[in-house]
C-alpha cells in the first residue's frame, strides 16, 4: 500500500512539472540549455524560480557536462532555488520542443515578480520534503 501511495505522489509531481514547463514555455519564462541557463544565473540570478536537470547516458560520459551540472546545482543550493533531476531527457525534449541541449532548464519569474502557480508550489514542496530526507537532488520521472 505504501508503494502505491508513493507512486501516486510521484505521478502527481510529474504532472505538476509538465504543467509548469508548459506554462513557462507559453509565457516565455523558460530558459533551455546549459550555457543559456548559466548566462541567466550570472546576469539575473534573482529571476530564477526553479531548475530542472536532465541526466541520461550522455551525462555519465561527458565530464564537461558533469562540471556544469555541479556548478548549476551549487548555485541553486546557495540561492535556495528548488532543483529536480529528470532521467527521461527525450520526454523533456518533447515537452520543451527543442532537441538540442535540453540538459538544463530554468524557469524564471516574470518581470513583475514571483509566479503564482499551484503546480510550481507543489514542486517546491516536493523539493523541501526531499531535502528534509537528505535527498538534495530529487528525481521526477516524466512518463507519457
Amino acid at each position: 500500500k505504501c508503494k502505491y501511495a508513493d507512486a501516486r505522489k510521484i505521478t502527481r509531481f510529474a504532472s505538476a512539472l509538465v504543467d509548469v514547463l508548459e506554462t513557462a514555455k507559453d509565457s516565455g519564462s523558460l530558459t533551455v540549455g546549459v550555457y543559456e541557463c548559466a548566462k541567466v544565473m550570472n546576469l539575473d540570478p534573482d529571476s530564477v524560480s526553479f531548475c530542472v536537470l536532465a541526466m541520461d547516458e550522455q551525462f555519465e560520459w561527458d565530464v564537461a557536462l558533469q562540471i556544469h551540472f555541479t556548478l548549476i546545482q551549487s548555485f541553486c543550493f546557495d540561492n535556495d532555488i528548488s532543483i529536480v533531476r529528470v532521467s527521461d531527457r527525450q520526454r523533456l525534449h518533447e515537452l520543451v520542443g527543442r532537441e538540442e541541449d535540453a540538459h538544463c532548464l530554468l524557469i524564471t519569474a516574470p518581470c513583475e515578480g514571483e509566479w503564482d502557480d499551484p503546480s510550481l508550489d507543489k514542486l517546491r514542496v516536493f523539493c523541501e520534503e526531499s531535502r528534509a530526507l537528505n535527498d538534495w537532488l530529487p528525481e521526477i520521472s516524466l512518463e507519457r
